[in-house]
């Protein structure tokens, strides 16, 4: 096992669990996280997520800064989320699906990775899913349940055990930061709504 890996898995568990509680230093350590995958994905020739890192690096900037400054002021221990929007969710289901053959052309034509569908899926969600994140919509965490339960079977077969277990844990956070949000957090409406009275 290479101690990049090992060391990549645990610093992007860190950032997931600070996802859950809604923590803005998550970005922080997501920034960190994903300086340590773009070298791991392309030693490994997954370039499409190799470039999903490189764009977690500039999104972890973004999602600081809108979290910080743009969003729904977080109160001490509450979750703020919105839902997405059906007008939203027909927007970004074509952006999925043609990045994701954008980046499988690539990547079938000109490169030598091993998984050029799974790879360009995952990218594709993943962009999106980071993107709904900075923008605390709650179904981001469904988006990561499909893209990373494709994710563990891509990297197992890569060799990638580390990694593999670290995208079952992200599994099992992802159904549980749904839960979370879902359970203890409020709407921004609702929030709005408090801060009125």
């Amino acid at each position: 096992m290479d101690i990049i890996e090992i060391i990549g898995a645990a610093v992007a568990l860190f950032y997931v669990l600070l996802q859950v509680k809604q923590h803005p230093w998550m970005w922080i350590v997501g920034f960190v996280s994903a300086l340590f995958y773009v070298w791991i994905f392309f030693s490994s020739a997954f370039y499409a997520n190799m470039s999903l890192q490189m764009y977690y690096v500039v999104a972890s900037v973004y999602g600081f800064w809108m979290w910080r400054y743009r969003n729904a002021p977080q109160e001490s221990g509450i979750i703020v989320y919105k839902h997405l929007s059906a007008k939203l969710a027909a927007l970004l289901a074509p952006i999925i699906l043609l990045t994701a053959l954008g980046a499988y052309y690539v990547l079938s034509r000109h490169t030598d990775s091993q998984f050029p569908i799974g790879d360009a899926f995952t990218t594709a969600a993943g962009f999106v899913a980071t993107w709904m994140l900075a923008h605390k919509i709650i179904e981001h965490w469904l988006l990561w349940i499909v893209a990373d339960s494709i994710a563990i079977y891509l990297y197992y077969s890569a060799g990638l055990y580390p990694t593999m277990v670290l995208y079952f844990c992200y599994v099992i956070l992802a159904v549980a930061g749904y839960y979370t949000w879902r359970t203890k957090g409020v709407t921004s409406v609702q929030a709005a709504e408090k801060r009125s009275y």
